[in-house]
């Protein structure tokens, strides 16, 4: 995989140059990307996987295109926002209410950074970009799975 190809991954096909809430709008690229991959047969665990490979080839695509840009994390890399979707929406169908609620509890996360967050993204090159979001992830898919059962308890489905 050449460099400009990496950069143009890890760039979100260029949401990462957005000049305002890059990370905000390279993640919106998650969506489609999960709409697309719960499509595909075998439930969470074929999910899991493509979540994990997406995983290991971001942490080569994020430590190359930190290279090119020569920053740690630099503000346009947004591969690890969209492709940490995978895990948000890993037990939960996406529907317009599920998307709105993961996406918000994903930036919120991702934002907030709450331990091991704020440690895990000190780790070096591309694991560090990947591992933070990843990890945010987990904490956006157990609230959103907590989110979607609460409001099933009122009679409120996400579709």
């Amino acid at each position: 995989m050449g460099g400009r190809f990496a950069r143009l991954l890890a760039t979100g096909f260029g949401a990462g140059y957005a000049p305002v809430a890059a990370g905000t709008v390279g993640s919106l690229w998650g969506l489609p990307l999960v709409w697309c991959v719960q499509r595909i047969p075998g439930g969470p665990a074929v999910q899991g996987a493509i979540a994990f490979g997406a995983f290991v080839a971001g942490v080569w695509i994020c430590t190359r295109a930190a290279r090119d840009f020569r920053a740690k994390d630099p503000r346009q890399i947004v591969y690890d926002e969209y492709t940490a979707f995978l895990v948000v929406f890993l037990f939960v169908p996406l529907t317009w209410t599920s998307a709105v609620a993961g996406f918000v509890w994903f930036r919120v996360f991702d934002i907030l950074k709450p331990w091991p967050i704020d440690r895990v993204e000190r780790l070096p090159a591309g694991l560090g970009i990947m591992a933070d979001d990843f990890v945010a992830a987990l904490y956006a898919a157990a609230a959103l799975l907590l989110t979607v059962r609460v409001l099933a308890m009122f009679g409120v489905g996400v579709s």
